[in-house]
């Protein structure tokens, strides 16, 4: 049997496996796509939006973290993910208040500091702008934010492409209410000028430090709260002149708190997350994969 915990980073939960000095399958070792789908099911498995596994560190960092959404495929990062993560290391006694913990993504070294018991500030590093890097066909508008239009029910909307360590798409919208979601997420997930395909943000401005956002996100479909899409929410609308560089960002979730002080330098997110419970994975689930 596999113990785990779970995890929520406002309402983004995911299945967290510690497997430092453990000896476990190879099917969760490498994330095996159809042991990951059940693992997230949230009828036939434990239900979550993705699991995160925590790994020794391969460089400079105090662990290495590797998460997988709930279809199964890998994650560069995800910002929820590494608050959840935190949260599970500090619950451990690993980290101490305000120590900077390093981790190791796909994305690169992000680092952490648990401010107070509950509030975690992450380094999310800096945006990336440069369209070959997000990936993304959109072209670079004289503001710097990559831009494009999509058309989709016979709307044009007005994109931007921002990475965080992974693609975002941001579309400001009048109103959240006024637009199937589900639908235009769903659609613009696999987006042509997206050859990675992205994550979708909608993004109705309540003023220039307050933003509500939906979140579709790749690989998963509607979410909670994503930490990456709020930071990539906060640089294209901050670049646009839609908003200012610190903001509250309002999730279906609750809301994260995301700063970009220096145009040069890192995005940083501040939110909570908290364990829900603790578990054990079944060797008869493990041995069907």
């Amino acid at each position: 049997m596999v113990s785990f915990s779970k995890y929520t980073g406002l309402g983004n939960d995911f299945i967290l496996v510690d497997v430092r000095n453990s000896c476990l399958p190879d099917q969760l070792l490498n994330g095996y796509p159809p042991l990951v789908k059940v693992l997230c099911n949230r009828n036939f498995g434990i239900g979550a939006d993705g699991i995160v596994l925590i790994f020794s560190p391969e460089d400079r960092g105090d662990v290495k973290m590797r998460i997988f959404n709930s279809d199964g495929s890998e994650a560069e990062m995800c910002g929820n993910g590494i608050r959840c993560l935190v949260k599970y290391l500090f619950t451990n006694q690993e980290i101490k208040l305000k120590n900077i913990f390093v981790i190791e993504t796909l994305a690169g070294i992000i680092e952490a500091e648990v401010d107070n018991k509950t509030n975690i500030k992450v380094d999310m590093g800096s945006p990336t702008l440069l369209p070959s890097l997000i990936p993304t066909k959109f072209q670079s508008n004289s503001k710097g934010v990559p831009q494009g239009l999509v058309t989709i029910d016979n709307k044009q909307l007005t994109a931007s492409a921002i990475g965080m360590g992974n693609p975002h798409m941001v579309i400001p919208v009048e109103d959240l209410n006024n637009i199937p979601f589900r639908k235009w997420g769903k659609t613009l997930e696999k987006e042509p000028s997206f050859p990675s395909h992205t994550n979708v943000h909608f993004v109705e401005i309540i003023s220039r430090v307050k933003l509500k956002v939906l979140v579709w996100e790749r690989g998963c479909g509607p979410t909670l709260a994503c930490g990456t899409g709020a930071c990539a929410t906060l640089v294209a609308t901050h670049l646009l002149e839609l908003s200012d560089n610190t903001a509250e960002i309002i999730l279906p979730g609750g809301s994260l708190y995301i700063s970009w002080p220096d145009l040069n330098g890192s995005v940083y997110m501040s939110g909570p997350a908290q364990i829900t419970f603790k578990g054990v994975i079944s060797n008869e689930l493990l041995n069907r994969f």
